[in-house]
Protein backbone atom coordinates (compact mmCIF):
# COMPACT_ATOMS: atom_id res chain seq x y z
CA UNK A 1 0.00 0.00 0.00
CA UNK A 2 1.54 3.16 -1.27
CA UNK A 3 0.51 7.05 -0.44
CA UNK A 4 0.65 8.51 -3.90
CA UNK A 5 -1.38 11.19 -3.33
CA UNK A 6 -0.03 15.56 -3.93
CA UNK A 7 1.63 15.83 -0.58
CA UNK A 8 1.48 19.18 -0.47
CA UNK A 9 -1.70 20.57 -1.23
CA UNK A 10 -2.02 24.37 -0.46
CA UNK A 11 1.38 24.68 -2.66
CA UNK A 12 0.97 22.59 -6.17
CA UNK A 13 2.93 22.44 -8.59
CA UNK A 14 2.57 20.25 -12.11
CA UNK A 15 5.29 18.27 -11.61
CA UNK A 16 6.21 15.96 -9.32
CA UNK A 17 7.84 12.54 -8.48
CA UNK A 18 6.67 10.20 -5.62
CA UNK A 19 9.70 8.50 -3.65
CA UNK A 20 7.22 6.62 -1.42
CA UNK A 21 7.18 3.02 -1.66
CA UNK A 22 9.98 0.04 -1.10
CA UNK A 23 13.41 1.08 -0.18
CA UNK A 24 16.40 -0.52 1.56
CA UNK A 25 16.37 -0.37 5.43
CA UNK A 26 18.77 -1.13 8.42
CA UNK A 27 19.23 -0.96 11.75
CA UNK A 28 22.03 0.70 12.97
CA UNK A 29 22.06 -0.22 16.91
CA UNK A 30 25.95 0.13 17.22
CA UNK A 31 26.07 3.41 15.48
CA UNK A 32 28.32 2.10 12.71
CA UNK A 33 26.81 3.44 9.78
CA UNK A 34 28.61 7.10 9.31
CA UNK A 35 31.80 5.63 9.99
CA UNK A 36 31.26 2.91 7.60
CA UNK A 37 30.15 4.83 5.06
CA UNK A 38 26.33 2.95 4.93
CA UNK A 39 25.21 6.18 3.11
CA UNK A 40 28.15 5.05 -0.09
CA UNK A 41 28.31 1.67 -1.31
CA UNK A 42 26.41 -0.68 1.01
CA UNK A 43 23.47 -2.79 0.14
CA UNK A 44 21.39 -2.26 3.48
CA UNK A 45 19.97 -5.59 4.51
CA UNK A 46 16.41 -5.04 4.74
CA UNK A 47 13.30 -3.29 2.83
CA UNK A 48 10.41 -0.98 4.69
CA UNK A 49 7.60 0.13 2.98
CA UNK A 50 8.28 4.16 3.16
CA UNK A 51 6.01 6.38 4.61
CA UNK A 52 5.19 3.68 7.32
CA UNK A 53 7.35 3.40 10.16
CA UNK A 54 9.19 -0.29 10.99
CA UNK A 55 7.15 0.07 13.96
CA UNK A 56 3.85 -0.49 12.02
CA UNK A 57 2.48 -3.34 10.33
CA UNK A 58 2.41 -1.44 6.78
CA UNK A 59 6.18 -1.31 6.43
CA UNK A 60 6.18 -4.75 6.30
CA UNK A 61 8.70 -4.85 9.07
CA UNK A 62 6.16 -4.89 11.99
CA UNK A 63 8.74 -4.70 14.81
CA UNK A 64 7.76 -2.80 17.96
CA UNK A 65 11.48 -3.13 19.76
CA UNK A 66 13.40 -0.02 20.28
CA UNK A 67 16.03 1.21 17.83
CA UNK A 68 17.32 4.47 17.99
CA UNK A 69 19.34 5.02 14.79
CA UNK A 70 18.03 3.67 11.47
CA UNK A 71 19.41 3.70 7.64
CA UNK A 72 17.12 4.44 4.53
CA UNK A 73 18.15 3.92 0.64
CA UNK A 74 16.75 3.89 -3.20
CA UNK A 75 17.65 4.96 -6.14
CA UNK A 76 15.45 7.10 -8.52
CA UNK A 77 15.73 8.55 -12.11
CA UNK A 78 15.74 12.36 -12.74
CA UNK A 79 17.89 14.52 -15.06
CA UNK A 80 17.09 18.06 -15.22
CA UNK A 81 17.97 20.31 -17.65
CA UNK A 82 20.65 22.80 -17.29
CA UNK A 83 18.19 25.84 -16.45
CA UNK A 84 16.62 23.25 -14.10
CA UNK A 85 16.79 23.00 -10.08
CA UNK A 86 15.84 19.73 -8.26
CA UNK A 87 14.13 19.93 -4.66
CA UNK A 88 14.54 17.06 -2.24
CA UNK A 89 11.09 16.96 0.40
CA UNK A 90 10.13 14.93 3.49
CA UNK A 91 7.10 15.36 5.05
CA UNK A 92 8.51 14.24 7.99
CA UNK A 93 11.10 12.47 9.87
CA UNK A 94 11.15 11.33 13.52
CA UNK A 95 13.55 12.83 15.47
CA UNK A 96 16.80 13.89 13.63
CA UNK A 97 17.65 12.92 9.86
CA UNK A 98 20.91 13.17 7.66
CA UNK A 99 20.38 13.31 4.56
CA UNK A 100 23.05 11.88 1.56
CA UNK A 101 22.55 12.14 -2.27
CA UNK A 102 25.16 9.83 -4.55
CA UNK A 103 27.07 9.61 -0.99
CA UNK A 104 27.30 13.55 -0.86
CA UNK A 105 25.90 15.01 2.86
CA UNK A 106 23.09 17.43 1.89
CA UNK A 107 21.37 18.09 5.16
CA UNK A 108 20.72 18.08 8.65
CA UNK A 109 17.10 17.94 10.14
CA UNK A 110 16.26 18.25 13.51
CA UNK A 111 12.42 17.96 14.62
CA UNK A 112 9.89 14.88 13.91
CA UNK A 113 7.24 16.67 13.18
CA UNK A 114 7.42 19.27 10.49
CA UNK A 115 8.48 19.14 7.14
CA UNK A 116 11.96 20.32 5.17
CA UNK A 117 13.27 20.23 2.15
CA UNK A 118 16.86 21.03 0.67
CA UNK A 119 18.39 21.81 -3.31
CA UNK A 120 20.01 18.25 -4.28
CA UNK A 121 20.89 19.71 -8.04
CA UNK A 122 24.45 20.30 -7.17
CA UNK A 123 25.10 16.05 -5.85
CA UNK A 124 22.95 14.85 -9.02
CA UNK A 125 25.04 12.43 -11.34
CA UNK A 126 24.99 13.56 -14.84
CA UNK A 127 23.27 10.02 -15.74
CA UNK A 128 19.51 10.01 -14.50
CA UNK A 129 20.61 7.26 -12.01
CA UNK A 130 20.70 8.79 -8.60
CA UNK A 131 20.43 7.86 -4.97
CA UNK A 132 19.56 9.19 -1.64
CA UNK A 133 20.23 7.70 2.11
CA UNK A 134 18.78 8.56 5.03
CA UNK A 135 20.16 8.24 8.65
CA UNK A 136 17.20 8.83 11.13
CA UNK A 137 18.32 9.14 14.85
CA UNK A 138 15.48 9.25 17.04
CA UNK A 139 16.42 8.42 21.22
CA UNK A 140 13.72 6.54 23.01
CA UNK A 141 15.32 7.82 26.10
CA UNK A 142 15.75 11.36 25.35
CA UNK A 143 13.07 13.47 27.36
CA UNK A 144 13.89 16.58 26.11
CA UNK A 145 12.61 15.30 22.62
CA UNK A 146 9.27 16.43 21.82
CA UNK A 147 7.60 12.59 21.33
CA UNK A 148 3.97 13.34 22.62
CA UNK A 149 2.06 10.00 22.61
CA UNK A 150 5.15 8.21 21.85
CA UNK A 151 6.16 5.44 24.51
CA UNK A 152 9.75 4.83 25.65
CA UNK A 153 9.07 1.27 26.46
CA UNK A 154 8.89 -1.91 24.26
CA UNK A 155 4.88 -1.82 24.46
CA UNK A 156 2.26 0.30 25.24
CA UNK A 157 0.46 1.08 28.39
CA UNK A 158 -1.95 3.76 30.09
CA UNK A 159 -2.31 6.86 27.33
CA UNK A 160 1.30 6.23 25.87
CA UNK A 161 1.21 4.69 22.59
CA UNK A 162 3.78 2.68 20.35
CA UNK A 163 6.62 5.03 19.41
CA UNK A 164 7.39 5.95 15.87
CA UNK A 165 11.20 6.15 14.17
CA UNK A 166 12.32 7.60 10.63
CA UNK A 167 10.44 8.06 7.29
CA UNK A 168 6.31 9.05 8.29
CA UNK A 169 5.34 11.19 6.22
CA UNK A 170 6.07 11.27 2.03
CA UNK A 171 9.18 11.46 0.61
CA UNK A 172 8.82 13.59 -2.93
CA UNK A 173 10.95 15.53 -5.64
CA UNK A 174 10.10 18.56 -8.15
CA UNK A 175 11.95 19.72 -10.89
CA UNK A 176 12.01 23.91 -10.57
CA UNK A 177 13.29 26.27 -12.72
CA UNK A 178 15.75 28.59 -11.95
CA UNK A 179 13.90 31.44 -10.94
CA UNK A 180 10.99 29.99 -8.93
CA UNK A 181 8.30 30.95 -6.33
CA UNK A 182 9.69 29.80 -2.84
CA UNK A 183 6.49 30.21 -0.69
CA UNK A 184 3.48 31.70 -0.11
CA UNK A 185 1.63 32.94 2.73
CA UNK A 186 -1.86 33.82 2.60
CA UNK A 187 -3.82 36.33 4.92
CA UNK A 188 -7.31 36.81 4.77
CA UNK A 189 -8.60 40.25 5.81
CA UNK A 190 -12.15 39.52 6.20
CA UNK A 191 -13.51 42.42 7.74
CA UNK A 192 -12.27 44.66 4.82
CA UNK A 193 -12.71 42.28 2.42
CA UNK A 194 -9.42 41.49 0.87
CA UNK A 195 -6.27 39.02 1.05
CA UNK A 196 -2.96 39.81 1.53
CA UNK A 197 0.08 37.36 -0.23
CA UNK A 198 3.41 37.09 1.22
CA UNK A 199 5.13 35.33 -1.74
CA UNK A 200 9.30 34.63 -1.67
CA UNK A 201 11.84 34.04 -3.83
CA UNK A 202 14.94 32.25 -3.28
CA UNK A 203 16.51 35.03 -5.30
CA UNK A 204 15.18 38.36 -7.40
CA UNK A 205 15.53 38.87 -11.20
CA UNK A 206 15.26 42.22 -12.32
CA UNK A 207 13.17 41.71 -15.00
CA UNK A 208 10.93 39.13 -13.16
CA UNK A 209 6.98 39.99 -11.79
CA UNK A 210 4.38 38.10 -10.25
CA UNK A 211 0.84 37.37 -11.83
CA UNK A 212 -2.14 36.56 -9.82
CA UNK A 213 -5.61 35.38 -10.73
CA UNK A 214 -8.46 34.50 -7.88
CA UNK A 215 -11.60 32.85 -8.94
CA UNK A 216 -14.78 31.21 -6.91
CA UNK A 217 -15.44 27.97 -8.82
CA UNK A 218 -15.81 29.12 -12.21
CA UNK A 219 -15.87 32.63 -11.65
CA UNK A 220 -13.22 34.94 -11.83
CA UNK A 221 -12.52 37.34 -8.69
CA UNK A 222 -9.77 39.28 -9.32
CA UNK A 223 -6.70 39.14 -11.03
CA UNK A 224 -2.95 41.23 -11.34
CA UNK A 225 0.35 41.37 -12.08
CA UNK A 226 3.03 42.83 -9.24
CA UNK A 227 7.44 43.59 -9.60
CA UNK A 228 9.54 41.25 -8.16
CA UNK A 229 11.30 43.97 -6.40
CA UNK A 230 12.83 41.32 -3.21
CA UNK A 231 12.95 37.97 -2.24
CA UNK A 232 9.64 38.75 0.08
CA UNK A 233 6.99 40.68 -1.40
CA UNK A 234 3.72 41.34 0.46
CA UNK A 235 0.72 43.05 -1.27
CA UNK A 236 -2.99 43.01 -0.46
CA UNK A 237 -5.13 42.47 -3.15
CA UNK A 238 -9.35 44.47 -3.12
CA UNK A 239 -11.86 41.79 -3.11
CA UNK A 240 -14.99 43.54 -2.59
CA UNK A 241 -14.75 45.93 -5.87
CA UNK A 242 -15.96 42.79 -8.00
CA UNK A 243 -19.38 43.20 -8.03
CA UNK A 244 -20.00 39.49 -8.02
CA UNK A 245 -18.39 38.59 -5.05
CA UNK A 246 -19.57 41.67 -3.52
CA UNK A 247 -22.97 40.20 -3.57
CA UNK A 248 -22.47 36.85 -2.91
CA UNK A 249 -20.02 37.84 -0.16
CA UNK A 250 -23.20 39.15 2.07
CA UNK A 251 -26.02 37.81 0.25
CA UNK A 252 -24.48 34.08 0.19
CA UNK A 253 -21.92 33.96 2.55
CA UNK A 254 -18.40 33.51 0.49
CA UNK A 255 -16.79 32.71 3.77
CA UNK A 256 -14.95 29.82 5.31
CA UNK A 257 -17.05 28.15 7.86
CA UNK A 258 -18.05 24.45 9.45
CA UNK A 259 -21.25 24.36 7.63
CA UNK A 260 -20.50 26.11 4.23
CA UNK A 261 -16.46 25.54 3.70
CA UNK A 262 -16.56 28.23 0.52
CA UNK A 263 -13.43 28.07 -0.65
CA UNK A 264 -11.18 30.68 -2.97
CA UNK A 265 -8.76 29.12 -6.19
CA UNK A 266 -5.77 31.00 -6.65
CA UNK A 267 -2.69 30.85 -9.60
CA UNK A 268 0.71 32.22 -9.05
CA UNK A 269 2.57 32.81 -12.38
CA UNK A 270 6.31 34.21 -11.68
CA UNK A 271 6.96 36.28 -15.30
CA UNK A 272 10.51 36.75 -16.67
CA UNK A 273 10.88 38.82 -19.82
CA UNK A 274 7.34 37.70 -21.07
CA UNK A 275 7.59 34.36 -20.30
CA UNK A 276 5.95 31.89 -17.35
CA UNK A 277 8.99 30.71 -15.58
CA UNK A 278 7.13 28.95 -12.47
CA UNK A 279 3.55 28.35 -11.70
CA UNK A 280 1.70 27.37 -8.43
CA UNK A 281 -1.41 26.87 -7.81
CA UNK A 282 -3.48 27.16 -3.81
CA UNK A 283 -6.17 28.16 -2.35
CA UNK A 284 -7.78 30.29 0.64
CA UNK A 285 -10.22 30.54 2.87
CA UNK A 286 -12.16 34.05 3.75
CA UNK A 287 -12.38 33.43 7.93
CA UNK A 288 -11.85 35.67 10.95
CA UNK A 289 -11.37 34.30 14.54
CA UNK A 290 -11.66 36.34 17.75
CA UNK A 291 -12.65 36.51 20.50
CA UNK A 292 -14.92 39.23 22.67
CA UNK A 293 -17.33 39.76 25.72
CA UNK A 294 -15.73 36.23 26.94
CA UNK A 295 -17.08 34.19 23.65
CA UNK A 296 -15.56 33.03 20.52
CA UNK A 297 -16.56 34.82 17.19
CA UNK A 298 -15.97 33.17 14.09
CA UNK A 299 -16.53 35.73 10.80
CA UNK A 300 -18.02 38.26 13.44
CA UNK A 301 -20.37 35.64 14.55
CA UNK A 302 -20.43 33.98 18.34
CA UNK A 303 -19.80 30.19 17.72
CA UNK A 304 -19.90 27.39 19.85
CA UNK A 305 -17.62 24.27 18.86
CA UNK A 306 -18.06 20.61 19.79
CA UNK A 307 -14.89 19.21 18.97
CA UNK A 308 -13.43 15.70 19.21
CA UNK A 309 -10.05 14.72 20.55
CA UNK A 310 -8.19 12.93 17.67
CA UNK A 311 -5.10 11.34 18.22
CA UNK A 312 -4.40 10.33 14.62
CA UNK A 313 -3.23 7.15 14.91
CA UNK A 314 -4.38 3.43 13.00
CA UNK A 315 -4.23 0.32 13.62
CA UNK A 316 -1.99 -0.62 10.34
CA UNK A 317 0.25 2.96 10.12
CA UNK A 318 -0.12 4.00 13.79
CA UNK A 319 1.18 7.88 13.19
CA UNK A 320 0.78 7.77 9.32
CA UNK A 321 -3.07 7.68 7.69
CA UNK A 322 -2.64 4.23 5.52
CA UNK A 323 -4.49 6.15 2.96
CA UNK A 324 -5.64 9.53 1.78
CA UNK A 325 -8.99 8.46 2.06
CA UNK A 326 -8.38 7.68 5.55
CA UNK A 327 -8.30 11.36 6.19
CA UNK A 328 -11.78 11.99 4.66
CA UNK A 329 -13.28 9.08 6.47
CA UNK A 330 -12.60 10.49 9.81
CA UNK A 331 -13.76 13.78 9.33
CA UNK A 332 -16.70 12.85 7.59
CA UNK A 333 -17.42 10.06 10.69
CA UNK A 334 -17.04 13.08 12.76
CA UNK A 335 -19.46 15.12 11.43
CA UNK A 336 -22.14 12.55 11.19
CA UNK A 337 -21.59 12.36 15.08
CA UNK A 338 -22.30 15.88 15.16
CA UNK A 339 -18.83 17.35 15.97
CA UNK A 340 -18.03 20.68 13.84
CA UNK A 341 -14.04 19.66 14.19
CA UNK A 342 -11.39 17.95 16.32
CA UNK A 343 -8.20 19.05 18.42
CA UNK A 344 -5.43 16.78 16.73
CA UNK A 345 -3.92 15.88 20.05
CA UNK A 346 0.11 15.73 20.48
CA UNK A 347 0.75 15.31 16.94
CA UNK A 348 1.01 18.02 13.96
CA UNK A 349 -1.01 16.22 11.29
CA UNK A 350 -0.09 15.27 7.29
CA UNK A 351 -0.90 18.47 5.59
CA UNK A 352 -3.41 16.02 3.66
CA UNK A 353 -5.53 16.13 6.61
CA UNK A 354 -5.68 19.71 6.57
CA UNK A 355 -6.42 20.03 3.26
CA UNK A 356 -9.59 17.84 3.51
CA UNK A 357 -10.88 19.52 6.78
CA UNK A 358 -10.67 22.86 4.57
CA UNK A 359 -12.47 21.15 1.82
CA UNK A 360 -15.03 19.59 3.50
CA UNK A 361 -15.51 22.04 6.41
CA UNK A 362 -14.36 21.07 9.78
CA UNK A 363 -12.19 23.36 12.45
CA UNK A 364 -9.17 22.22 13.91
CA UNK A 365 -6.49 22.95 16.85
CA UNK A 366 -3.65 22.13 15.91
CA UNK A 367 -0.91 21.19 18.47
CA UNK A 368 2.24 19.94 18.82
CA UNK A 369 4.39 16.75 20.50
CA UNK A 370 5.14 17.76 23.63
CA UNK A 371 8.71 16.89 26.06
CA UNK A 372 8.54 15.33 29.30
CA UNK A 373 10.38 17.47 30.83
CA UNK A 374 11.97 21.30 31.30
CA UNK A 375 15.10 21.94 30.48
CA UNK A 376 17.53 24.37 28.04
CA UNK A 377 17.26 21.80 25.24
CA UNK A 378 13.23 21.27 25.74
CA UNK A 379 12.35 24.80 25.52
CA UNK A 380 14.79 25.25 22.23
CA UNK A 381 13.59 22.15 20.70
CA UNK A 382 9.67 22.85 21.24
CA UNK A 383 9.96 26.79 19.73
CA UNK A 384 11.87 25.35 17.00
CA UNK A 385 9.62 22.79 16.13
CA UNK A 386 6.41 25.77 16.17
CA UNK A 387 8.64 28.14 13.83
CA UNK A 388 8.40 24.99 11.25
CA UNK A 389 4.59 24.23 12.05
CA UNK A 390 3.37 27.76 11.47
CA UNK A 391 5.32 28.16 8.52
CA UNK A 392 4.38 25.46 6.93
CA UNK A 393 0.31 24.82 8.23
CA UNK A 394 -0.50 29.06 8.26
CA UNK A 395 -2.67 28.98 4.98
CA UNK A 396 -4.78 26.51 6.25
CA UNK A 397 -8.48 27.92 7.23
CA UNK A 398 -9.45 25.17 9.00
CA UNK A 399 -7.05 26.10 11.89
CA UNK A 400 -8.08 28.46 14.33
CA UNK A 401 -6.59 27.68 17.51
CA UNK A 402 -2.60 26.93 18.07
CA UNK A 403 -1.63 24.60 21.09
CA UNK A 404 1.56 24.67 22.21
CA UNK A 405 1.27 23.35 26.02
CA UNK A 406 -0.73 20.71 27.17
CA UNK A 407 -1.51 19.71 30.28
CA UNK A 408 1.84 21.04 31.88
CA UNK A 409 3.82 18.34 30.10
CA UNK A 410 7.32 19.54 29.71
CA UNK A 411 6.60 22.18 31.87
CA UNK A 412 5.36 20.05 35.08
CA UNK A 413 5.97 23.10 37.76
CA UNK A 414 4.32 25.53 35.54
CA UNK A 415 2.06 26.13 38.62
CA UNK A 416 4.76 27.72 40.59
CA UNK A 417 7.71 28.29 38.76
CA UNK A 418 8.33 31.68 37.67
CA UNK A 419 10.76 30.07 34.86
CA UNK A 420 7.97 27.40 33.42
CA UNK A 421 5.77 29.91 33.09
CA UNK A 422 7.79 32.53 31.14
CA UNK A 423 8.64 29.89 28.84
CA UNK A 424 4.31 29.03 28.11
CA UNK A 425 4.25 33.50 28.12
CA UNK A 426 7.27 33.30 25.62
CA UNK A 427 5.43 30.04 23.27
CA UNK A 428 1.77 32.19 23.60
CA UNK A 429 3.57 35.81 22.18
CA UNK A 430 6.49 34.21 19.90
CA UNK A 431 3.61 31.85 18.01
CA UNK A 432 1.22 35.23 18.15
CA UNK A 433 3.88 37.33 16.70
CA UNK A 434 3.97 34.69 13.70
CA UNK A 435 0.09 34.30 13.50
CA UNK A 436 -2.52 36.89 14.25
CA UNK A 437 -5.13 35.29 12.47
CA UNK A 438 -5.93 32.73 15.15
CA UNK A 439 -5.87 31.65 19.21
CA UNK A 440 -3.40 30.50 21.45
CA UNK A 441 -3.86 28.13 24.45
CA UNK A 442 -0.90 28.67 26.61
CA UNK A 443 -1.30 25.20 29.05
CA UNK A 444 -4.24 23.34 27.60
CA UNK A 445 -6.25 21.96 30.93
CA UNK A 446 -5.16 23.89 33.67
CA UNK A 447 -1.92 26.46 35.11
CA UNK A 448 -2.91 28.89 32.71
CA UNK A 449 -0.55 31.96 31.67
CA UNK A 450 -1.55 34.51 28.92
CA UNK A 451 -4.19 32.72 27.21
CA UNK A 452 -7.23 33.62 24.72
CA UNK A 453 -9.32 30.65 26.10
CA UNK A 454 -9.67 28.98 29.46
CA UNK A 455 -9.03 25.75 28.14
CA UNK A 456 -10.03 22.93 30.99
CA UNK A 457 -9.94 18.94 31.69
CA UNK A 458 -12.69 17.37 33.87
CA UNK A 459 -12.91 13.42 33.73
CA UNK A 460 -14.15 13.46 37.35
CA UNK A 461 -18.17 12.44 36.15
CA UNK A 462 -19.13 10.18 38.49
CA UNK A 463 -18.48 12.67 41.37
CA UNK A 464 -21.22 14.80 41.85
CA UNK A 465 -24.19 16.04 40.57
CA UNK A 466 -23.05 16.90 36.37
CA UNK A 467 -25.03 20.07 35.94
CA UNK A 468 -23.75 21.26 39.60
CA UNK A 469 -20.03 21.57 37.53
CA UNK A 470 -21.16 23.75 34.87
CA UNK A 471 -25.08 25.28 35.70
CA UNK A 472 -25.36 29.10 35.45
CA UNK A 473 -26.82 30.30 38.61
CA UNK A 474 -28.54 34.01 38.91
CA UNK A 475 -28.77 34.45 42.22
CA UNK A 476 -25.20 32.33 43.38
CA UNK A 477 -22.17 31.64 42.46
CA UNK A 478 -21.71 32.23 38.72
CA UNK A 479 -21.00 29.62 36.84
CA UNK A 480 -17.96 31.81 35.85
CA UNK A 481 -16.15 31.63 39.09
CA UNK A 482 -17.26 28.28 39.49
CA UNK A 483 -15.48 27.04 36.90
CA UNK A 484 -12.24 28.99 37.19
CA UNK A 485 -12.05 28.17 40.96
CA UNK A 486 -12.77 24.79 41.12
CA UNK A 487 -10.37 22.09 40.59
CA UNK A 488 -10.71 18.27 39.14
CA UNK A 489 -7.14 17.79 39.14
CA UNK A 490 -4.40 18.72 42.06
CA UNK A 491 -4.11 22.02 40.00
CA UNK A 492 -5.30 25.45 39.81
CA UNK A 493 -6.80 26.91 36.60
CA UNK A 494 -4.39 29.50 36.20
CA UNK A 495 -0.90 29.37 37.50
CA UNK A 496 0.37 31.20 40.46
CA UNK A 497 -0.11 35.07 39.27
CA UNK A 498 -2.53 34.96 36.62
CA UNK A 499 -5.98 35.39 36.95
CA UNK A 500 -9.16 34.81 34.74
CA UNK A 501 -9.22 37.98 32.27
CA UNK A 502 -13.20 37.36 30.53
CA UNK A 503 -11.79 34.38 28.38
CA UNK A 504 -14.35 32.15 26.95
CA UNK A 505 -14.25 29.01 28.91
CA UNK A 506 -14.04 25.76 26.43
CA UNK A 507 -13.96 22.03 28.60
CA UNK A 508 -11.47 20.70 26.62
CA UNK A 509 -11.35 17.26 27.71
CA UNK A 510 -13.58 15.19 29.23
CA UNK A 511 -15.81 11.91 28.99
CA UNK A 512 -13.70 8.88 27.68
CA UNK A 513 -16.47 6.80 28.17
CA UNK A 514 -14.68 2.76 27.89
CA UNK A 515 -17.15 0.55 25.50
CA UNK A 516 -15.15 -2.28 24.40
CA UNK A 517 -16.88 -3.84 21.18
CA UNK A 518 -13.75 -5.47 19.97
CA UNK A 519 -12.74 -7.86 22.64
CA UNK A 520 -9.37 -6.45 23.23
CA UNK A 521 -8.78 -5.45 27.06
CA UNK A 522 -8.75 -1.73 27.92
CA UNK A 523 -9.68 0.97 29.43
CA UNK A 524 -11.50 4.18 29.72
CA UNK A 525 -12.37 7.27 32.66
CA UNK A 526 -16.11 5.51 32.76
CA UNK A 527 -17.38 2.41 31.69
CA UNK A 528 -20.08 1.17 29.81
CA UNK A 529 -21.47 -2.75 29.28
CA UNK A 530 -23.55 -2.29 25.85
CA UNK A 531 -24.62 0.35 23.60
CA UNK A 532 -27.64 1.18 25.52
CA UNK A 533 -25.58 1.82 28.53
CA UNK A 534 -22.62 4.24 26.33
CA UNK A 535 -25.51 6.17 24.74
CA UNK A 536 -27.38 7.50 28.20
CA UNK A 537 -23.69 7.90 29.67
CA UNK A 538 -23.01 9.85 26.85
CA UNK A 539 -25.93 11.85 27.27
CA UNK A 540 -25.95 12.23 31.16
CA UNK A 541 -22.45 14.10 30.42
CA UNK A 542 -23.34 16.15 27.72
CA UNK A 543 -26.60 17.11 29.16
CA UNK A 544 -24.84 18.77 31.87
CA UNK A 545 -22.38 20.38 29.44
CA UNK A 546 -24.94 21.78 27.23
CA UNK A 547 -26.80 23.68 30.06
CA UNK A 548 -24.03 25.71 30.54
CA UNK A 549 -24.45 29.51 29.87
CA UNK A 550 -20.70 30.12 30.83
CA UNK A 551 -19.47 27.35 28.74
CA UNK A 552 -18.73 28.28 24.88
CA UNK A 553 -17.76 25.01 23.54
CA UNK A 554 -16.16 21.59 24.59
CA UNK A 555 -13.52 18.58 23.13
CA UNK A 556 -14.77 15.13 23.69
CA UNK A 557 -12.20 12.48 24.65
CA UNK A 558 -12.34 10.82 21.95
CA UNK A 559 -13.08 10.18 18.31
CA UNK A 560 -11.64 6.36 18.45
CA UNK A 561 -9.99 3.66 20.18
CA UNK A 562 -6.18 3.65 20.54
CA UNK A 563 -4.73 0.84 21.35
CA UNK A 564 -5.53 -0.21 24.94
CA UNK A 565 -7.41 2.89 25.46
CA UNK A 566 -11.32 2.02 24.65
CA UNK A 567 -12.86 5.18 24.87
CA UNK A 568 -13.76 6.44 21.75
CA UNK A 569 -17.08 6.85 19.75
CA UNK A 570 -15.77 4.38 16.99
CA UNK A 571 -13.34 1.35 17.31
CA UNK A 572 -9.84 1.70 16.66
CA UNK A 573 -10.46 0.82 13.08
CA UNK A 574 -13.08 3.45 12.91
CA UNK A 575 -16.28 1.25 13.15
CA UNK A 576 -19.47 2.90 14.71
CA UNK A 577 -19.75 1.54 18.43
CA UNK A 578 -23.25 2.44 18.43
CA UNK A 579 -25.92 4.46 15.81
CA UNK A 580 -24.45 7.67 14.83
CA UNK A 581 -27.59 9.12 14.50
CA UNK A 582 -28.20 9.09 17.98
CA UNK A 583 -24.82 10.51 18.73
CA UNK A 584 -25.70 13.28 16.57
CA UNK A 585 -29.07 13.60 17.90
CA UNK A 586 -27.97 14.46 21.80
CA UNK A 587 -24.87 16.54 20.19
CA UNK A 588 -27.88 18.74 18.70
CA UNK A 589 -29.14 18.98 22.35
CA UNK A 590 -26.97 22.24 22.44
CA UNK A 591 -29.19 24.29 20.27
CA UNK A 592 -32.69 23.37 21.77
CA UNK A 593 -31.22 24.08 25.19
CA UNK A 594 -30.41 27.45 24.67
CA UNK A 595 -33.43 27.93 22.55
CA UNK A 596 -35.26 26.98 26.00
CA UNK A 597 -33.11 29.30 27.97
CA UNK A 598 -33.20 32.12 26.07
CA UNK A 599 -37.16 32.12 25.70
CA UNK A 600 -37.29 31.14 30.03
Amino acid sequence: MNRNEYPRPQFVRDFWLNLNGEWQFAFDDDNQGKHEKWFADKQLDSTINVPFVYQSELSGINDRTPHDIVWYKRSFEIQPATNERVILHFGAVDYEADVYVNAQHVCHHIGGNTSFSVDITDQLNEDATQEVSVRAFDSHYDETIPRGKQFWEDKSRGIWYTNSTGIWQTVWLEIVPMNYIKDVRITPLFDEGKVSFDVEFPAVHPKASLNYEISYGEIPIASGTVDVVSKRNIFDVELIQNHIFRTNYHSEGWTWTPEKPNLFDVTFRLITEGQTEDKVSSYFGLRKVHTEDGMVFLNNKPYYQKLVLDQGYWPSGLLTAPTDADFIKDIELAKEMGFNGCRKHQKVEDPRFLYWADQLGFIVWGECAAPAVYNHDSAERLVREWSDIIRRDYNHPSIITWVPVNESWGVPNISFDRQQQHYTQTMYHYIKSLDRTRLVISNDGWALTDTDIVAIHNYAHGEEEEKEKYLYFKDSLSTVEKLITRRSTPWPIFASGFSYQNQPILLTEFGGIGFDVSGQPGWGYTSAENEEEFLREYRRVMEAVFASQSLWGFCYTQLSDVEQEINGLLTYEREPKCDLKKLAEINGLYHLMVLDSSSN
